[in-house]
């Protein structure tokens, strides 16, 4: 009976019990820390604790780039796992003047209804701060029930008096435009293309195949295997592994070193062939050679416009052997040290929001 009852109570329901619960609390018993108080505070709300290391390095640059642009401040992160128990604990202690940021990624819509529940809570308790939004890609279903949720969730940020909505590609930046004309919109690339991890640099050898096996899987299971015979024929070593290890409420310490670790095995293949859009980001950052094809939403092609000149980066919008044996043959062509371009001009607009 308690089961099923728990079953019927909605997400938001629940959300609004444990922040009930935890406005009692004295700031010194909760379990979260905030240093220093008296400071100027930046929070990034649903902080990545869990094992997607495509969201725990959207977290970790996102962290990054407001420590290196904002020094005045103190950055804190409110993991994704005390999201209640955070935004109780900022409702007691946030000043005037503090800034409020969510995480960004592909986790905003109706795909994953309890983050973007907890998203909604953030904005709507915290309506005296500014909140920016991190680069997302949005994505509601077009039946009764994805529309209804739209409309719910265009209420309530339309009810935020100072929140800007960062898309991190162009048809997002399209659909913000459309749906949320009371908040201001810019457009950036994802936060991850902000790093360079090219360094440190070893002796590259094989290919690291990094695909998906989940619900956004575009690519068959004969095209696979066509992929992996072909691969074994042509690099003295193959290997596979996922940016997705499993896990959750993750320590700093765990997340970093996960990352440093999927780094290091991106700058040590010759060649990483992947559907994932940070297989695809992470081959980026690492200078690494990389063959893309597309997953079964726009996330990767409409991401890949930002870095299309890449001279390491190809992408597959069909499966032809054909060309993926041309699209290998250059890319093994590439000299072992690419030069990154300097993203960080295609921030500025995020410095900006943030100053206003």
């Amino acid at each position: 009976m308690i089961s099923t009852l728990k079953k019927m109570v909605s997400i938001d329901a629940k959300i609004k019990m444990h922040l009930f619960y935890h406005q009692f609390k004295k700031i010194e018993q909760f379990s979260l820390k905030i240093d220093n108080l008296e400071a100027k505070q930046i929070y990034i709300f649903l902080a990545a604790d869990y094992g997607n290391l495509g969201d725990v390095a959207i977290t970790y640059a996102q962290s990054e780039y407001l420590k290196q642009h904002f020094p005045d401040y103190i950055v804190t992160e409110i993991p994704i796992s005390q999201t209640t128990e955070g935004l109780a604990l900022v409702k007691k202690v946030i000043k005037k003047g503090d800034i409020v940021t969510t995480v960004g990624g592909g986790n905003m819509g109706d795909l994953y209804p309890l983050i973007e529940a907890f998203r909604q809570a953030v904005i709507s308790n915290l309506k005296g701060n500014k909140i920016i939004s991190f680069p997302q890609t949005i994505d509601f279903n077009t039946s009764k029930a994805g529309q209804n949720a739209l409309n719910k969730c265009v209420k309530i940020y339309s009810s935020h008096p100072d929140l800007t909505l960062i898309a991190r590609e162009h048809k997002t930046f399209d659909y913000f435009k459309k749906h949320f004309p009371k908040n201001k919109v810019i457009l950036t690339p994802d936060i991850v293309l902000s790093l360079n991890r090219t360094e440190p640099t070893y002796n590259r050898k094989g290919v690291l195949i990094c695909l998906r096996n989940d619900k956004e899987k575009k690519l068959d299971a004969s095209q696979e295997k066509t992929l992996k015979n072909y691969f074994n024929t042509q690099f003295t070593s193959v290997k596979e592994r996922d940016t997705h290890i499993g896990g959750k409420e993750l320590s700093f310490t765990a997340k970093i070193s996960a990352l440093n670790s999927i780094w290091d095995d991106f700058r040590k293949a010759e060649l990483i062939v992947t559907d994932r859009l940070h297989g695809m980001i992470f081959s980026y950052i690492t200078g690494t050679p990389v063959l893309v094809f597309l997953n079964n939403n726009h996330k990767v092609k409409s991401s890949y416009f930002w870095i299309k000149s890449a001279p390491h980066v190809r992408l597959m919008e069909e499966f032809s052997m054909d060309k993926i044996e041309d699209a290998i043959k250059d890319l093994k062509s590439i000299d072992k040290a690419v030069t990154l371009k300097n993203m960080l001009p295609l921030y500025t607009e995020i410095t900006k929001s943030v100053n206003l």
